[in-house]
């Protein structure tokens, strides 16, 4: 028989376990999230983060000038349940949508909902903007606001191709996501 302190002790060591257990499945989970991997992303984490998270596109873009491909830029949030929706919806379907990917590079910006307009910075080789100035140097009608899930196309020298949705309810069905990889205003 084990004396009071050996049983408060061995609930102590047990609760510290499912505390560990906890923190190292939530450390799964969030690195499980962002584009699927059937889709070879580039992930840009963001530096200088919690105070500003600025996404350095610029290796990005020199790589897509090499490979010939366009951008497709992904902005998700770790926290976002309607990114996680769209990422599931990209690995459901990855089948047939994969192979339309093909001439795009997919660029994973990792981030999470606490990364707010005012925090949140693009860097195109010398030049870092903040969110909303790189909405209106794009000519982005979104300038305004940041939304997760959001989504940008451009071509291999950043030119925008097309005015993107964003948020929940982007891109739900395979031709959907189609006729914004064939570019159909």
């Amino acid at each position: 028989m084990s004396t009071p302190a050996e049983r408060r002790s061995r609930r102590s060591a047990l609760g510290v376990g499912l505390a560990a257990a906890a923190l190292l499945l939530a450390a799964g989970t969030a690195s499980a999230s962002g584009l699927p991997a059937a889709y070879a992303a580039m992930v840009i984490q963001p530096t200088g983060a919690p105070d500003r998270a600025e996404f350095d596109l610029t290796p990005a873009i020199a790589r897509a000038q090499r490979e010939g491909k366009r951008l497709y830029v992904y902005l998700g949030a770790n926290d976002c349940p309607y990114c996680r929706r769209y990422e599931a919806f990209l690995d459901k379907n990855a089948g047939e949508l994969v192979p339309q990917f093909k001439p795009w590079l997919m660029v994973d910006l990792r981030s999470s909902l606490s990364m707010t307009a005012a925090k949140v910075y693009f860097r195109v080789g010398p030049k870092s903007l903040p969110y909303a100035d790189f909405q209106r140097s794009i000519n982005d009608e979104r300038a305004r606001m940041l939304v997760y899930p959001s989504v940008w196309v451009f071509d291999a020298q950043m030119k925008p191709l097309m005015q993107m949705p964003a948020g929940t309810g982007t891109f739900e069905t395979v031709p959907e996501q189609l006729e914004i990889l064939d570019l159909v205003q």
